[in-house]
């Protein structure tokens, strides 16, 4: 495992409420009613009571002691002031909440209420990560979002002034109507708001928003005709590479950029292959199999839970339950690692599950270096820019790698 800090969890919990569905929105999210949200966050609170046991139960390792909490959606900051309060109760009556933990809240610039700022800070809210995606009014109106620019930078004094100065903003690349120019100036724009951290999309066409799907099958109710294209997405998102460098804003994974000393903290939980819980709608959890249980191989569980809001109501288990092999770690290991603009350590990864297993990752990994996608100074591998925009090109290759099993030695997974 990537990191020594196996002794701590990460807590995700979902929030899927929206005042309005976005056109690009492929996430398990909706507008619900207001009478879901005290018995969604009711079932949360009895998940978080469940926990151990259920972990016990799978034979799975819960570290009790979190150091990262991240409430994402949605738009987190719908819930009522007081269901805040009673959920970041549960959490910390079932957990031992770091006094140093990062704990991070989506908001949907202008969705703020002040009694919300105001529960948010008093729960120990420390971080706040904006969905932006663009400064330009006439863009984000297309898109579905609700805000103007000049609201944005309201936000940000507000936040700042309740404590809360570790600001992130999400931008999206592509959205409909958007030009080089454009793009330029939502770009300056968040430099300018001195935020210390940023990240930027590229928008995913798909079936599972309208906007994809109007994409898929050339319609134009969406605005999908006004969709640059990926070229030019492409070349949008070098632009902003660029741009953010020049602002000190430093990236270090494929779509995140930050100033010194304020990455992520719980979304490098995931690059990193560290144990996070999820909870609620569409929720993802990694962990670690218990020592208790496991011998010289241990395993990673993976869980994902019903995207469907009345039968998570209704008490609905994991839709999706998996026990990862040694062998499916290691490409893991590699997809997730090469996310990181640090790369993939050659010798942690041997270390980890040793060098018979290896050796074909290092192979299609010196393919893609002639390949100009990946770069490698022998000791690390890491993405070009170019692998950056052909990123789920390259992880491919590392998927399904032809491992000779009987010569093959055990992983030596000591973290848990």
């Amino acid at each position: 495992m990537n990191g020594s800090d196996g002794d701590s969890l990460g807590l995700y919990i979902s929030i899927p409420f929206c005042r309005s569905k976005c056109t690009y929105c492929n996430f398990a999210s909706g507008v619900y009613p207001a009478s879901d949200h005290a018995r969604y966050v009711a079932r949360l609170i009895e998940d978080l009571r469940a926990a151990p046991a259920w972990a016990e139960q799978t034979g799975a390792a819960l570290p009790r002691r979190v150091d990262t909490v991240y409430l994402g959606g949605g738009t987190p900051s719908l819930l009522a002031p007081e269901l805040i309060a009673r959920l970041f109760s549960s959490i910390r009556a079932e957990f031992a909440l770091d006094p140093d933990a990062e704990i991070t809240v989506e908001c949907a610039p202008g969705q703020i209420g002040e009694e919300t700022l105001q529960a948010l800070a008093a729960a120990g809210v420390n971080r706040i990560s904006l969905g932006v995606q663009s400064f330009i009014d006439r863009e984000a109106a297309v898109s579905g979002r609700l805000h103007s620019s000049a609201v944005v930078i309201s936000d940000v004094a507000r936040l700042r002034a309740a404590g809360i100065a570790n600001l992130s903003i999400d931008l999206i690349a592509g959205l409909a109507g958007q030009t080089f120019a454009s793009w330029q100036e939502s770009l300056a724009a968040l430099t300018g708001s001195g935020v210390p951290h940023a990240s930027v999309y590229m928008l995913e066409v798909d079936q599972d928003s309208r906007l994809g799907r109007e994409l898929l099958a050339h319609g134009a109710r969406y605005h999908a005709e006004l969709v640059p294209t990926d070229d030019a997405v492409a070349q949008m998102y070098s632009i902003a590479i660029e741009m953010f460098d020049r602002a000190g804003l430093d990236q270090y994974e494929i779509s995140n950029f930050a100033r010194p000393g304020h990455q992520s903290r719980h979304n490098l939980r995931y690059w990193q292959r560290r144990p996070y819980l999820g909870l609620g709608l569409d929720a993802s959890s990694m962990l670690r199999e218990s020592l208790l249980k496991c011998d010289d191989a241990c395993r990673v569980l993976r869980t994902t839970t019903t995207d469907d809001l009345q039968a998570y109501l209704a008490g609905a288990d994991p839709v999706e339950t998996s026990w990862l092999t040694p062998r499916q770690q290691h490409e893991e290991a590699w997809f997730l690692g090469l996310r990181l603009n640090t790369g993939v350590e050659i010798a942690a990864v041997e270390r980890e599950f040793g060098r018979a297993i290896v050796a074909p990752a290092l192979e299609a990994a010196a393919r893609l270096v002639d390949a100009g996608l990946l770069v490698s100074d022998g000791k690390t591998v890491r993405l070009t820019q170019r692998g950056q925009l052909l990123s789920n090109d390259v992880f491919e290759e590392f998927l399904e790698l032809d491992v000779d099993l009987d010569a093959a030695t055990s992983p030596k997974t000591t973290a848990h």
